[in-house]
């Protein structure tokens, strides 16, 4: 009976390794389709990376299209402005994402403002310039984007583009109806941009205006005069307010305890007072 045992017990072991032997075989039968998988999810990435930059090609051609004279209109000032060719901004104002509120600028009752940030902006490297650990690195390079102005980090320069009324902007009433202008906020700062803009450029053009529009005294009406000192009155606060945020007010330091040292009673205290 022991023998039977021993030899039955022996066949359940060998039974056991070799159900062992074939759940290893499957596990690893199971692995191998795995990388492969991996490897197909790669192919199929590179693939709709490929898809993707051809859409995208596709988008870029059916807006440069759709480029009438109010676009040329507003590629001229900003390639005069910013010293860009007028290639390079139609190329960037394509391929932005934001192409649609140029759309919705020129459109009646549309958007009241345009707004074009140019600075420096982090770009990732590619592939081939990744470092010896693996990561990536970001270098500024300078760039024109489209923006509402409420999302990125002011920086650079600001150039925009204001409607006058309502009207819808067309090839022919575009230099009427839209205004233009740039401000520099380089390193951040907003406020010294902003005064040189109001101090420089609109002042000296506001008090050089000769028609008025319903105001036919011009210059001479005490309202317009009003007007006048209240902006001059503003740059003045405005350039205040900077130089007291950059150069900040330094407080005498006084030491105090020759003062006090000596003070026994209230009547010496109202004499140090």
């Amino acid at each position: 009976t022991e023998s039977k045992y021993h030899k039955h017990e022996g066949n359940l072991r060998t039974r056991s390794t070799e159900l062992e032997s074939a759940v290893t075989g499957s596990s690893l039968s199971t692995v191998l389709p795995a990388s492969a998988i991996v490897k197909k999810s790669i192919v199929l990435s590179s693939e709709s990376r490929k898809e993707l930059a051809k859409q995208a090609k596709v988008t870029k051609e059916e807006r440069r299209a759709q480029i009438d004279g109010r676009h040329r209109y507003l590629i001229s000032r900003l390639a005069d402005g910013i010293d860009l060719s007028e290639q390079q901004v139609e190329e960037t104002i394509i391929s932005d994402d934001k192409f649609q509120l140029i759309e919705q600028f020129f459109a009646p009752c549309g958007l009241k403002r345009l707004l074009f940030f140019y600075q420096d902006v982090s770009q990732q490297k590619s592939n081939a310039s990744l470092r010896p650990d693996g990561s990536t690195s970001n270098l500024p390079q300078k760039k024109l984007f489209i923006t509402m102005g409420s999302t990125e980090d002011f920086t650079g320069t600001c150039a925009f583009f204001l409607r006058t009324s309502d009207e819808v902007v067309t090839a022919s009433n575009v230099s009427q109806e839209v205004n233009f202008g740039m401000f520099d906020c380089t390193n951040g700062n907003i406020l010294q941009g902003l005064e040189f803009f109001l101090s420089q450029i609109m002042i000296p053009a506001l008090k050089s205006q000769q028609n008025w529009g319903a105001v036919k005294e011009g210059l001479k009406n005490s309202q317009i005069q009003e007007f006048l000192y209240s902006v001059d009155k503003f740059v003045g606060t405005l350039s205040s307010s900077r130089q007291n945020i950059e150069d900040k007010i330094q407080l005498t330091k006084v030491d105090i305890d020759i003062y006090v040292r000596n003070l026994q009673n209230p009547s010496d205290y109202i004499a140090a007072g």
